[in-house]
């Protein structure tokens, strides 16, 4: 596909063309299998920690959106996976330096043509973000759309860090619980009905 071809696409919300540019999510679910698998949230009481090490350590580490990462004794260094939902400047994806990126959002208009046209690049379907969005009662955040999807691989081990449902707010605004659409304590709830039904997931 053209740029110019993928621009149509979107703006005729032409799902079946945009979804051709994407991976089958069985590639994502078979790169995951028997790894220890590092899911980093955008928390601020996370920068108070020493997870560095341990996230560095992971077999794959997944960030999300702009993924603030004030020092690597907090934070760690590496990012094999990002996790979008909103465009990324140019600065953050050099930092970063993803080797794959997954459009998680539903709103496609915010899809550029070079996350689009990245290697490896994954789309996730609206129908999954749907289900999950029913489930919750609101919205589902990215990252609770990627703890779902990795769930449904064979990973060794899911660990979560940075994820206290905006108790400490974000790293990456300024924006409160109530100025956002998602559903903090339901979210909570599902994941620690999740942490208590698959040894798996372990929260951080």
């Amino acid at each position: 596909m053209t740029p110019l071809g993928f621009y149509i696409a979107r703006t005729l919300r032409d799902e079946a063309r945009m979804a051709a540019l994407s991976v089958p999510a069985s590639a994502l679910l078979d790169e995951l299998s028997g790894k220890r698998v590092a899911l980093i949230g955008n928390s601020r009481a996370l920068a108070e920690q020493r997870h560095g090490p341990a996230i560095d350590a992971a077999g794959l580490v997944i960030r999300i959106n702009r993924a603030p990462m004030p020092s690597p004794e907090s934070h760690g260094t590496r990012t094999d996976w990002l996790a979008l939902a909103t465009r990324l400047p140019d600065a953050d994806r050099a930092r970063l330096s993803p080797r794959r990126v997954l459009w998680m959002s539903p709103k496609r208009k915010r899809l550029d043509w070079r996350t689009a046209s990245a290697l490896g690049f994954y789309l996730h379907p609206l129908n999954d973000y749907r289900a999950l969005m029913q489930r919750l009662g609101a919205p589902p955040t990215t990252g609770a759309m990627m703890i779902e999807l990795a769930l449904r691989s064979d990973l060794a081990r899911l660990d979560l860090y940075g994820f206290d449902f905006f108790a400490s707010q974000s790293l990456s605004g300024r924006r409160t619980a109530g100025q956002v659409p998602h559903d903090f304590p339901a979210e909570a709830e599902w994941v620690h009905g999740l942490v208590a039904s698959d040894p798996r997931l372990h929260l951080n």
